[in-house]
């Protein structure tokens, strides 16, 4: 046989492990049922409704939202009524007009943080931030003219009932404590209403970033003593990415100038952005798809209960607790997070004896349980965990999920550590 002939029986055989290997790969990956435990980078699956929703907008609706008189942008404008009304009902507000549709929490932080502290100041945070508060304060730090100055209030801040710490840290230049309600690492619920009544009595703002929080803990916009409530839409409240909510206290809202400059449909005649609400803070075209969504996720949850979603979400993250408490007595894990706090289900591991990065590999691949490994955009939360170089394993736990993935997880856990 020639050279060549051997060369394309060789090149043949290869080609026929290579689609072999392939097709067992897709009847292992057909085989194994996956399990999504990625809740807190975004929820899976959605509401009920809200796919065809937005769907519907697109291929029936397609007006924009103020911007015609006609009969479809109408309809676009009184869904986005109704979507700010049942956020009011979720979330104890009372003004409609005030609750500003966003692309996401990021925005919603920024337009906020920004404007705030344009000629410094001094703020208070949680030593769990989330990067989207910790960034745009570290700018602000850094910048030469009207840096701000930072205080981290003590972790255990609470706990016995003593919130002095948080009060010593509060200046005459302060103007706001911005924190998380929810650590997105450790699941951890801080308790925001003692610290939101420690900022009324001493006049000074609160905006809390619920995040991790917003659709299956309840929240109380006037019992919490809010300034600013920050929520994603495609988290807790099970609506689609690219769009959020944030809820603006009326003598708050009047006291920013506006962050995002540009066209609203509304006095089109001026230069300026309007100064009435909920134009001043929402210039362009907005994501109108994403409201039909987040309208649909938000019925959903509104008939379900938030406190319906809570005590199923806490029954799962005990359950994986309880079956975590066997392993962690071999020290082969470790779970950063005061366990006397209330937790948003939420749980991160360090495997002690595994790199984690391996670890979540193996449960995605072996197991089709799809976690989240790294540092979760909140280094300083791992800093105050001491797993600032090993990050950990995140299992974040939903609605959707169920018990016996649960267990499933937990065995494959056992399996990987053995």
């Amino acid at each position: 046989m020639t050279d060549t002939g051997t060369k394309k029986i060789q090149e043949k055989r290869k080609y026929n492990v290579k689609r072999k290997y392939s097709d067992e790969r897709k009847h292992s990956k057909k085989q194994m049922k996956e399990i999504y435990l990625d809740q807190g980078a975004t929820s899976y699956p959605k509401a009920p409704g809200v796919g065809m929703a937005m769907a519907n907008y697109i291929d029936n609706i397609g007006a924009s939202m103020n911007r015609g008189s006609y009969g479809k942008a109408m309809e676009v404008g009184n869904l986005a009524i109704r979507l700010r009304e049942r956020a009011c009902k979720l979330f104890a507000f009372q003004d409609p007009g005030h609750v500003i549709i966003t692309p996401g929490a990021s925005i919603g932080l920024n337009m906020l943080i920004m404007p705030l502290f344009q000629e410094g100041g001094h703020v208070i945070i949680s030593p769990l931030e989330h990067n989207a508060v910790r960034r745009p304060l570290e700018m602000l730090l850094q910048r030469k003219k009207h840096p701000i100055s930072l205080s981290i209030f003590p972790y255990d801040l609470g706990l016995d009932g003593d919130f002095s710490p948080l009060e010593n840290l509060i200046r005459p230049d302060t103007k706001a404590v911005i924190m998380l309600h929810a650590s997105n690492v450790s699941g951890e619920v801080f308790p925001v209403e003692a610290i939101g009544k420690i900022c009324k009595e001493t006049g000074i703002d609160f905006i809390l970033d619920a995040s991790q929080s917003g659709g299956h803990i309840p929240i109380d916009f006037e019992k919490m003593n809010l300034s600013a409530l920050v929520l994603p839409g495609h988290k807790g409240l099970l609506g689609p990415q690219g769009i959020g909510l944030t809820l603006l206290r009326e003598d708050f809202a009047k006291k920013l100038p506006p962050y995002l400059f540009g066209g609203t449909g509304s006095v089109s005649e001026s230069l300026t952005m309007p100064g009435f609400m909920p134009d001043k803070f929402e210039p362009g075209t907005p994501n109108i798809p994403g409201i039909y969504g987040l309208e649909k996720a938000l019925q959903f949850i509104e008939e379900t209960g938030v406190e319906v979603m809570e005590a199923y979400t806490k029954q799962l993250h005990q359950r994986f607790l309880e079956g975590l408490y066997e392993i962690k007595g071999k020290n082969l894990i470790q779970i950063p997070g005061k366990e006397g706090r209330e937790n948003s289900g939420v749980v991160s591991i360090d495997f002690c004896t595994m790199d984690n990065a391996l670890v979540c590999n193996r449960l995605a691949s072996r197991y089709g349980i799809m976690t989240r490994q790294g540092l979760h955009c909140a280094p300083i939360a791992h800093q105050c965990f001491g797993t600032e170089k090993s990050g950990t394993v995140r299992f974040s736990f939903g609605f959707f999920n169920r018990i016996e993935e649960i267990d499933r997880t937990l065995l494959a856990i056992q399996k990987i550590l053995s």
